[in-house]
């Protein structure tokens, strides 16, 4: 630890040395910018078929690398008017290196990832750039698009709502924009055809992931999963829900706040617990007591769920048991406008990290059956999986993965471990002018909502605008309830309405704005103070305005936006305010980041109180109660750096507490992943081979010669059985019965 100290002193961190290799390529980068600047418009697609060229005849991307990212600076600058800063060509560097770039919030990751994407793409092998939903894969596609058009290369994007033939000719594009949902089924549909011209997907070559943080962590704790029906026990369900609110929790010891001790219990004491189960909120597990499996065996008995004479614990019951675990979990532990949303009949799981909607994703385990029968409705079939493959594992098939985040530092050992990348943070265009005060803590939550309005009124009343984080829709509506009881008017942006996402976070800036958000909701949206003219001038247009029209609109907006930019600086820029601190740093840290981009000013603070899920689950009862004993009261926020440390360290449990959980689903994915790659290897073989029937009847010979092998070595022993197997075995197998006296043939 001092040696690392010593070192970092005298030769700087090992982040300030990798940022200290990228300036002589840089430089070279540099160099070619005039040259890229004296080609005729024409000469930019001409000079992209010399690139594919000189790579046919040997050269390697690093050779023409100056070349190609000056080219794709300059194509950018006469498409959009943007000139990648350095600081952009650096991070564009890191990316075609096969890491991580960390750039802040507002510092144009969209356009830094331009010149690593051309360059890959020169391979003609693909490249996939993977964002984290339909909206921004398609607005990314079409924005970047006429660049790429400029310098020659095709760019497609993958829909959810696409049929096999768009997504193929997407799949054959220089460059393909899609959602890591969309590649993954589309890997595992892939490997479900029948015929390989239906195979839309063309190899993995190079990936570059958009908000890589989001996706290759906070979602990598949940598989990819194609299922097909299962066994239908939805009646099992409905019968279960009628009798679950029968059951009771175990009282916990009043002083402690825990559940008693079943170990060190004698049988008899143990039978005096009184309550049929206990939760563990951490997990999100429930578990059952003598008590309560008696109680549930009674339930069923006198109900006629299980047949008299038998036992729930019994085999052929046993299922019940099930049964009520997903209900309790689902009446306990799983909250509607929080954890999922009922909409259109059915139950839409929250992205916990987003706050937006995961469409088509069902919890697994009968969970999401158990939840249906909650809301009272229509249970869909149980389903079985018939393909699944995790994000890690479906990441690692890329020949070269690298990333963009505001975010990925306080996981950098997780990308290194699992993914073996490393992060580069590069610094701002502009120094950072936030400022990042400290959280204010109160006693009770209603305390701290009254905080929170009272910090929104006073800010808006200066005309300051305020973007408030939520961890839930139901949090984001509570604060919204009371904002409208006091008058002030603002926006609300959860999983209920996130189709109109963009057009609320890019006013999110303008004056005296006050914006709710869920989490992260809005992340690839610029929030420039003073508003948006690009959406203003698109509205003052109209829908079908012509490219003139729009250019006279955008000038009066732009005008205007000016002056609102400078008053908004003044009252001090965006003022983003956190309403509890998330499980996770990360997610604290990137809606900081919404504030003070591009060397804006800018502030944030957290308020927090003991009932919040995190405090309350880690310490925060005892807490709570010390709190009140020091003479605490209620409505006076306390700020001391003890309570800092102790929310981080909170916060650092259940960070570690989800790595193993998503190192767990990936070392049990390990061992289906060598299976799967040898099955959809062999897969492949069979649908390209042209002369399958021959393949069929030589593995039949073979399998025949092997029951006979088995038949005539029994057979010495037992003729009559051996003969009885190996008929049976034959029918299994090929469907068809044997006279006996032909076996003895």
């Amino acid at each position: 630890m001092v040696i690392d100290k010593i070192l970092t002193a005298i030769f700087g961190s090992q982040n300030d040395r990798d940022v200290k290799k990228l300036r002589p390529l840089l430089a070279a980068v540099n160099e070619k910018e005039s040259w890229a600047k004296s080609l005729a418009a024409e000469e930019f697609p001409k000079q992209t078929a010399v690139f594919k060229e000189r790579l046919a005849k040997g050269e390697t991307l690093d050779d023409i690398l100056p070349e190609a990212f000056a080219l794709a600076r300059e194509a950018a600058f006469r498409v959009l008017g943007e000139r990648a800063y350095d600081v952009q060509i650096m991070g564009s560097l890191v990316l075609h290196s096969g890491r991580i770039t960390e750039m802040k919030t507002g510092e144009g990751k969209t356009l830094m990832c331009v010149p690593a994407v051309y360059l890959n793409s020169l391979s003609g092998k693909g490249v996939h750039v993977v964002t984290v939903n339909d909206y921004l894969a398609e607005r990314d596609a079409d924005w970047m698009r006429p660049v790429y058009a400029y310098l020659g290369q095709t760019v497609g994007s993958i829909l959810s709502n696409m049929d096999n033939e768009a997504r193929k000719a997407a799949y054959n594009c220089d460059i393909t924009y899609g959602t890591n949902n969309e590649l993954g089924f589309d890997y595992l549909r892939d490997n479900m055809q029948i015929d390989l011209s239906r195979k839309v997907q063309r190899g993995f070559n190079f990936c570059v992931v958009d908000e890589i943080d989001s996706i290759l962590i906070d979602e990598a704790r949940t598989p990819l999963i194609i299922s097909g029906q299962g066994e239908d026990d939805t009646y099992k369900y409905h019968e279960v829900d009628k009798y679950v609110d029968q059951l009771t929790e175990v009282e916990k010891d009043p002083k402690t706040g825990d559940y008693p001790d079943e170990v060190d219990m004698d049988p008899e004491a143990r039978k005096n617990i009184k309550g049929d189960y206990k939760i563990d909120e951490k997990s999100k597990r429930v578990s059952f007591t003598d008590a309560g499996i008696n109680k549930i065996d009674e339930i069923l008995h006198k109900h006629n769920l299980i047949p008299a004479g038998t036992a729930v614990v019994d085999e052929e019951n046993f299922e019940f048991v099930h049964y009520f675990t997903q209900a309790v979990r689902a009446h306990k532990l799983y909250k509607a406008d929080v954890d999922y949303l009922v909409r259109d009949g059915q139950v839409q799981i929250v992205d916990e990290f987003t706050g937006r909607v995961l469409e088509g994703r069902r919890y697994g385990d009968g969970l999401h059956q158990a939840i249906e029968a909650k809301e009272h409705l229509r249970i869909a079939q149980r389903n079985r999986t018939l393909a699944t493959i995790t994000f890690q594992n479906f990441f690692r098939m890329y020949n070269k993965l690298s990333g963009m985040t505001g975010t990925a530092a306080t996981e950098a050992v997780e990308f290194n471990k699992i993914y073996n990348l490393d992060v580069v943070a590069i610094p701002t265009n502009r120094p950072v002018a936030r400022i990042d005060e400290n959280d204010e803590v109160y006693l009770n939550e209603e305390d701290k909502w009254e905080a929170i309005c009272k910090e929104i009124k006073e800010a808006h009343s200066k005309g300051q605008p305020v973007l408030v984080g939520t961890v839930s829709v139901e949090k984001s509506e509570h604060l919204s309830a009371l904002l409208t009881k006091k008058g002030i008017r603002h926006e609300v942006l959860n999983a209920k309405n996130h189709a109109r996402e963009a057009m609320i976070i890019a006013e999110a800036g303008a004056k005296g704005a006050v914006t709710i958000a869920t989490n992260m909701a809005g992340r690839g949206t610029d929030i420039k103070l003073g508003g948006n003219p690009e959406f203003r001038a698109r509205k003052r247009a109209g829908t079908n305005a012509t490219e003139e029209q729009y250019e006279a609109a955008y000038k009066i907006e732009k005008e205007q936006w000016l002056k609102d930019n400078e008053e908004v600086k003044a009252c001090g820029g965006l003022y983003v305010i956190g309403s509890e601190r998330h499980e996770s740093r990360r997610i604290d840290n990137q809606l900081r980041g919404r504030s003070g981009r591009q060397g804006d000013p800018g502030r944030s603070k957290f308020f927090i109180s003991m009932d919040d899920d995190l405090m309350r689950l880690f310490g925060g009862e005892r807490m709570k109660v010390m709190m009140s004993r020091i003479g605490m009261q209620p409505g006076e926020p306390i700020d001391h750096p003890w309570l800092n440390k102790g929310i981080a360290k909170a916060q650092a449990k259940v960070e570690d507490r989800n790595f193993e959980i998503r190192k767990h689903l990936l070392d049990y994915d390990d061992v289906l992943n060598e299976q799967r790659t040898v099955i959809y290897n062999q897969r492949d073989q069979l649908l390209a081979d042209d002369n399958l029937a021959d393949r069929v009847l030589n593995n039949a010979n073979d399998t025949v010669e092997e029951m006979f092998y088995s038949y005539t070595h029994s057979g010495r022993k037992n003729q009559e059985a051996a003969a009885a197997a190996l008929n049976e075995e034959i029918r299994n197998t090929f469907g068809i019965q044997l006279p006996p006296e032909r076996l003895t043939e």
